[in-house]
């Protein structure tokens, strides 16, 4: 989570930062740009899809899912992150918008944007073959918030309902869903399962977050937001009204029972780090643990938050080049080992 800076898009800086990179050679990159993938509540949803141009089969698909706190940033934040993986590996890359809290007046709530997360997967697996990508090898990653709503697709894909979220039932409705298939049969189906996940200095506990002030002015992405402070699910509902709906949509309260299988992790987090520290994610990565899940954990020496945003800016005191491609080798290795690919 943190306030973001628009990317510039120099294809140019990727060039050149080849004479630096010695993982794979480069691939030649075709962008589809703002493609709609969904308008709900009148609000259009876009996306960006990366395709190396000389593929000769179709090749596995990440889906890129942006930080931000859930109120700042667009997909542009990750416009670096995703050429280098479509242009060093051999990915298609497709890099999601979804909304944010201050979209729609201000009114959307947290489980819609889970919704819109679950829906951005299952309108990828139906439409990513056009772009040369296989809706078989799908791995999902994001940072921060994105990391949340990535964590959150893997532990939510048998939690769909049509009734959506209720008092009843937390359960989610996807913003898209395939034709002529309801949430329950994508459920019944595992239909939103993918293959691997990378989660990068993620929020896995909104209960927590709720608690330590996150719906008052005390937490300034909502003036970074241009929205006024208010509770993740809307007005009249609270971590002491509703405890349930926090837990819901918080990835440490979802971790399976022993017997399902989540598909490979890597969970990587900053040493500097201090909005998800590394004792936050090392102790997710135990939870995983004892439940017999594969996982992948890895501290960065001397890098904070937001170390994986496109450009330079004064947060991160750096630029991508510098901050964020050791880690995305890393990802790149820990992909190939998960599709098999050289």
């Amino acid at each position: 989570m943190r306030k973001g800076q628009v990317a510039v898009f120099y294809i140019v800086f990727f060039i050149a930062s080849l004479f630096s990179q010695q993982v794979l050679a480069l691939n030649e990159v075709k962008l589809h740009k703002d493609i709609e993938w969904v308008k709900v509540k009148g609000f259009s949803l876009t996306t960006d899809i990366y395709s190396p141009e000389k593929a000769a089969k179709p090749l596995p698909v990440l889906v890129i899912f942006h930080g931000g706190g859930w109120l700042v940033n667009t997909k542009s934040i990750m416009n670096d992150m995703a050429l280098y993986m479509a242009s060093h590996a051999d990915l298609v890359v497709v890099n999601m918008n979804y909304r944010l809290l201050g979209d729609n007046n201000n009114s959307t709530t947290i489980n819609e944007i889970v919704e819109d997360a679950l829906g951005a997967v299952l309108w990828v697996k139906d439409h990513i073959q056009n772009y040369g990508g296989d809706p078989a090898k799908i791995a999902i990653t994001g940072d921060s918030a994105g990391g949340h709503l990535a964590s959150m697709v893997m532990l939510t894909g048998r939690a769909l309902d049509s009734k959506g979220f209720t008092p009843q039932s937390q359960k989610f409705t996807p913003s898209y869903l395939p034709k002529g298939k309801t949430a329950e049969q994508v459920a019944a189906a595992d239909g939103a399962r993918v293959q691997a996940v990378i989660l990068s200095y993620t929020a896995f506990d909104l209960l927590q977050s709720a608690k330590g002030g996150f719906e008052t002015a005390q937490n300034p992405f909502w003036t970074w937001g241009n929205a006024s402070p208010r509770g993740l699910f809307g007005n009249g509902i609270s971590v002491d009204s509703h405890e349930q709906y926090y837990k819901a949509v918080s990835p440490l309260y979802l971790l399976p029972e022993a017997g399902y299988k989540l598909p490979p992790q890597f969970v990587l987090v900053g040493s500097e780090d201090d909005l998800t520290t590394p004792e936050v994610a090392s102790g997710y990565v135990r939870m995983l643990k004892a439940t017999g899940q594969q996982v992948e954990f890895k501290i960065y020496q001397g890098k904070g938050h937001a170390f994986l945003d496109s450009g330079c800016n004064d947060y991160t005191k750096g630029c991508f080049k510098d901050l964020a491609t050791p880690t995305l080798n890393d990802i790149i290795k820990f992909l190939s080992t998960v599709f098999g690919q050289p």
